[in-house]
């Protein structure tokens, strides 16, 4: 087992008040497994992710990384966020060589796999372009190039293409299943769109509105090899799915707007 949460609750205090963000989670994510986390906003779903990377604590429970658990920054984990961590002053190769510099790795095998990385995410030529001459597909496929790089065996990606057209966003979601198909990495991916989430997992989890408890998790009837974004969004399987999340998922949505309101 990759990840295993038990009994996770979150409570975040401040002067003013305490807010429960999550409330008795138990989850179990496979070695190689992709899930989607989907629900309403403020529903704990990136602090559960947080919690997996160990940038934040459980108020009470247990998270399990390959089965220790996480008491501080998890280095074993790569995280990617809808706001990159490209830096705009860096090459793509250099974006792509820093975090093996951070790691301790010599110029010469940090030059070679930066150049094996920026041609798994079809940049090869752009190596020294500097982000501001890439577009935003392409500064995406950095991102990406710089968190596979030192190659952890766990993805963590918070909506990384939330920003992103549509059509890039097809574009991404296709690099980002081949991949997952070659590498096998454990993926955890939040998004708030319920057809990227069937496009891509193995397994949804919905969350209800806050406190956050998981509602729902539906397996995905989908081959895990060879899905292409734009056709599975036409089989019977991808229909049913999304019709069963959404059953679940519109009441917290429509719950959550109640008390913004």
């Amino acid at each position: 087992m990759s990840i295993s949460a038990r009994g996770v609750r979150k409570l975040y205090v401040t002067r003013r008040r305490e807010t429960l963000a999550l409330d008795r989670v138990d989850l179990d994510i496979a070695t190689g497994e992709f899930v989607a986390f989907v629900g309403p906003s403020g529903c704990g779903k990136s602090t559960l992710m947080n919690m997996v990377a160990g940038i934040l604590a459980p108020s009470e429970g247990t998270i399990l990384h390959d089965g220790r658990p996480v008491t501080g920054i998890n280095q074993r984990v790569g995280y990617m966020t809808q706001a990159d961590a490209v830096l705009p002053w860096r090459t793509a190769r250099e974006n792509v060589e820093l975090p093996l510099r951070l790691r301790g790795v010599g110029r010469a095998a940090r030059a070679a796999k930066a150049a094996e990385t920026l041609a798994a995410v079809g940049l090869t030529g752009f190596d020294n372009a500097f982000p501001a001459e890439l577009s935003g597909g392409m500064r995406k496929r950095v991102a990406l190039a710089q968190l596979l790089a030192y190659g952890p065996g766990t993805l963590l990606l918070d909506e990384p293409f939330g920003a992103l057209d549509a059509q890039l966003k097809l574009v991404m979601q296709e690099l980002l299943l081949r991949i997952w198909e070659k590498a096998g990495q454990t993926v955890i991916f939040v998004t708030h769109d319920l057809g990227e989430a069937v496009t891509l997992a193995q397994r949804v989890v919905v969350f209800s509105a806050r406190p956050g408890r998981i509602k729902l998790i539906e397996p995905i009837a989908l081959p895990r090899t060879g899905r292409d974004p734009f056709r599975t969004r036409f089989a019977p399987e991808f229909e049913r799915a999304y019709s069963r999340l959404w059953e679940a998922l519109a009441p917290e949505i429509a719950r959550e707007e109640e008390v913004v309101a």
